[in-house]
C-alpha cells in the first residue's frame, strides 16, 4: 500500500523542489480516494501563494504530428535559456481496460534525464478535452516547486482539444504538411482558439510542402474574426530534427506574453480560468456525491436492467435519480 505523507512533508518537499515528492504529490491529487482528495485540497491551498509565476503553454495536435518530439526539442531550448521546465503529458486511456501506456517519459529521454526538467505522464481517464481531471492541480504544484515554464501536452484526438485552452496562457497548435488537403485539416473551432500555429516536421523533402501549408494556413487565418485580445496568430515552420523555427516559437510566445500583460488581458484571462475551474469542481464534487448516495446507488442498480432491455428510457431514469437525490 502506498504510504501517504503528512501535509507538511508534501509542502516542504515541493517548496524545496524535490522532484520525488512532487511526483508523489501529483499522485495524491490524482487519487480518487476521499481521504486523499481532502489532503490534496489542503496541499494545493497550502502552496497556493507560491503559484502563478510560471508561463503555462498548452500544446496540441493530431496523433502523429510529433508533439512529444517537439516538446523534447523545445524543452531543451528552454533549458539552454536558463529555464526550469515541467512537462505534464496526458496519455489517452483505454475505454476497454481503463489503462494507459504513459510512454511520454520514455519518448523524452534526454529531457527527462535533466535535473532542471520534470516530466509527468498522466492518464486522461474519462476527461474530455485532451487533459487529465487533475491537470490544473498538477500545474499548480509544479509552479510551487519553482518551474518557470509548464508545458501541457494534450492527448491530441481532434476537435475535442479545448479544455486545455481554459488552463494555459498560450495555446500552441501543431500541424502537419503533406498529409492530404491542408485546408481540409483545418478545424475552425480549434484554429480560432490557437495563439500560434507550427507546421512541424519541416525538414528534408517535406520542407517545400511545409512552406505551401504555411501559406494555406496563413490565408485561412485571415478569414477568422479578430479575437477580443487583439492578437493575430502567426504560423511558423519548425523541425525538431534540425532545430528550425524553435527559437522563433519561443520569441512568439514571449511577444504574446508581453503584449497580453501590457493590455491587462493576462491576469483577466487567468481570473476567468479560476472561475471556470470553480464551476468544474462544483460539477465534479456534485457528481461524486450523487453516485455515492446510498438510495441513488440502489435505485440506479435496480433501473439499469430496464434501461438495458429498452423498457425504460435513460433520460427518465436519470430524472428519477435526480429527484431522489434532491428529496433525500
Amino acid at each position: 500500500m502506498r504510504k501517504r505523507l503528512s501535509l507538511s512533508a508534501y509542502a516542504d518537499g515541493i517548496r524545496s523542489g524535490n522532484r520525488v515528492i512532487l511526483s508523489q504529490a501529483i499522485t495524491l491529487v490524482e487519487s480518487m480516494l476521499a481521504a486523499d482528495q481532502e489532503l490534496a485540497s489542503q496541499l494545493v491551498q497550502e502552496v497556493l501563494p507560491l503559484t502563478g509565476n510560471s508561463l503555462r503553454i498548452g500544446i496540441t495536435g493530431v496523433p502523429g504530428v510529433g508533439k512529444s518530439t517537439f516538446i523534447e526539442a523545445f524543452g531543451k531550448l528552454l533549458l539552454d535559456q536558463g529555464k526550469k521546465v515541467a512537462v505534464l503529458a496526458v496519455d489517452p486511456s483505454s475505454q476497454l481496460t481503463k489503462g494507459s501506456i504513459l510512454g511520454d517519459k520514455t519518448r523524452m529521454e534526454a529531457l527527462a534525464a535533466d535535473k532542471r526538467a520534470f516530466i509527468r505522464p498522466s492518464p486522461s481517464g474519462h476527461t474530455l478535452g485532451g487533459v487529465s481531471a487533475r491537470t490544473r492541480e498538477a500545474m499548480l504544484l509544479c509552479e510551487a516547486a519553482g518551474f518557470d515554464v509548464i508545458l501541457i501536452e494534450t492527448v491530441g484526438v481532434g476537435q475535442s482539444e479545448t479544455a486545455v485552452k481554459n488552463m494555459v496562457d498560450f495555446f500552441l497548435l501543431l500541424m502537419l504538411a503533406g498529409a492530404g488537403d491542408e485546408l481540409q485539416g483545418i478545424k475552425k473551432g480549434i484554429m480560432e482558439m490557437a495563439d500560434g500555429l507550427v507546421i512541424h516536421k519541416a525538414d528534408g523533402d517535406n520542407l517545400d510542402l511545409a512552406n505551401k501549408a504555411k501559406t494555406n494556413y496563413r490565408n485561412a487565418l485571415h478569414l477568422f474574426p479578430q479575437s477580443g485580445k487583439n492578437w493575430s496568430p502567426k504560423v511558423i515552420l519548425a523541425s525538431s530534427l534540425t532545430g528550425l523555427g524553435l527559437e522563433k516559437v519561443w520569441d512568439l510566445i514571449k511577444e504574446y506574453e508581453r503584449k497580453m500583460k501590457d493590455s491587462c488581458f493576462w491576469e483577466t484571462n487567468r481570473a476567468e480560468q479560476r472561475i471556470n475551474w470553480l464551476e468544474d469542481q462544483i460539477q465534479d464534487l456534485l457528481g461524486q456525491a450523487f453516485l455515492r448516495n446510498e438510495k441513488v446507488s440502489e435505485y440506479l442498480q435496480e433501473g439499469k436492467p430496464k434501461v438495458k432491455s429498452g423498457e425504460l428510457h435513460p433520460g427518465v431514469l436519470a430524472q428519477q435519480l435526480i429527484n431522489l437525490f434532491l428529496t433525500r
